[in-house]
């Protein structure tokens, strides 16, 4: 029996990830395989790293991608950083906090947890006093924008916090990167992580990640050996070293690495700035419609991800909201999320990310909406 090939129908992705692709990122990934090791792929490579700079606005020498999943970047920051019997902080406002505590753990090191309501900002006050009552942390930890609530907390208050009790920073910035200003140098950030298909808009799979030189110096001078051999990087950065001979670590998803580099470049191509206002505008116009159809949002406007939106349903279609996502999947190709934890039933999450920040998504969407609500 012949199988016929797996054709999936095109949807409007307008959940929490991941989004829709531009056509050339898709188009990048049918270009011939080339050796993981030939002088044409570290020639990208390179490219790579240089525009991944770009996007994360820092100098530092050891910023790649993890050939894994945004959870794998999680991982590399804190298995490298964290040694047994080092004391972390970690803010948590909605899940991928809780994350970071079951990563701390595992590295046999204490997590020091500062608690704050799903929705709400990280609170400074309540970072700072965990600070002063744990002179000994190491490290400070924080989700930048949280995707299981669409809150975006003030990064550049946390690592200067941080900075003043001689601590590291690590940040996730899964969701943020390419669509809300993410500035590694100017906010003096450690170690950040993100993910490649959110508003890079580029197939799930690599995790963008970049290392301070406070944070190189870290782990050159760990007393024990790092838990995962796959993500150490004292010997991942003898692959992504500039320069020199590139030595063998792992077979690099030659294919997933030519669709990040295509996504970067149009990033690169349409300018940052130019992308968090595309993203601003997008959310601004999905709003006004949410609005109008009794819709509310889960996050004060002040600390609101545009690319990320939590809305809280209205009491009329709460009983119905599992019921009503299927249908504006199954009959109008359009996918939203829904709420995660305590929050499920109560909210859904709509992504307005990379190259779905587009008129056209927000009009099949409050379309759509209109049609199954009515």
């Amino acid at each position: 029996m012949a199988y016929l090939p797996f054709t999936p129908t095109y949807k409007t992705l307008m959940g929490p990830g991941p989004s829709n692709i531009d056509p050339r990122v898709l188009e990048s990934m049918s270009r011939p395989v080339i050796g993981h090791l030939d002088p044409d792929f570290v020639g990208l490579m390179d490219d790579i790293k240089s525009l991944m700079r770009y996007a994360f606005q820092t100098e530092n020498d050891l910023t790649f991608p993890v050939s894994a999943p945004g959870s794998a970047g999680m991982e590399t920051c804190f298995v490298n950083l964290v040694e047994p019997g080092d004391k972390v902080i970690i803010c948590q406002n909605g899940v991928f906090g809780g994350r970071m505590k079951e990563n701390v753990e595992r590295c046999g090191a204490t997590a020091i947890m500062v608690m704050d309501d799903w929705g709400k900002a990280v609170d400074l006050n309540k970072l700072e006093t965990a600070l002063k009552d744990n002179s000994d942390a190491k490290i400070v930890a924080f989700v930048h924008a949280e995707t299981s609530t669409g809150v975006q907390s003030d990064a550049a208050s946390i690592a200067k916090l941080a900075q003043a009790h001689d601590c590291l920073t690590i940040m996730d910035c899964v969701t943020s990167l390419g669509g809300t200003p993410v500035l590694l140098d100017e906010w003096g950030i450690d170690a950040a992580y993100s993910g490649s298909q959110k508003c890079l808009s580029c197939p799930p799979g690599l995790s963008p990640v970049s290392f301070s030189a406070r944070a190189i110096e870290t782990i050159g001078n760990r007393k024990t050996k790092v838990q995962s051999w796959f993500l150490d990087l004292s010997l991942v950065m003898n692959y992504w070293n500039e320069g020199a001979a590139r030595s063998y670590h792992h077979t690099a998803p030659v294919n997933a690495m030519y669709a990040l580099h295509e996504s970067l470049a149009i990033l690169k191509d349409e300018g940052l700035e130019q992308s968090w206002a595309r993203h601003r505008t997008q959310h601004e116009a999905l709003r006004d419609g949410l609005l109008k159809l009794g819709f509310s949002f889960l996050v004060d406007e002040a600390s609101r991800l545009p690319q990320l939106n939590a809305v809280i349903l209205p009491e009329s279609i709460k009983d119905r909201e599992g019921d009503i996502r299927k249908t504006l999947l199954n009959e109008h190709n359009l996918e939203v999320g829904s709420g995660l934890g305590a929050l499920a039933g109560k909210i859904w999450r709509i992504g307005v990310m990379g190259h779905g920040a587009s008129a056209k998504n927000i009009d099949i969407c409050l379309s759509a909406l209109n049609k199954v609500l009515a």
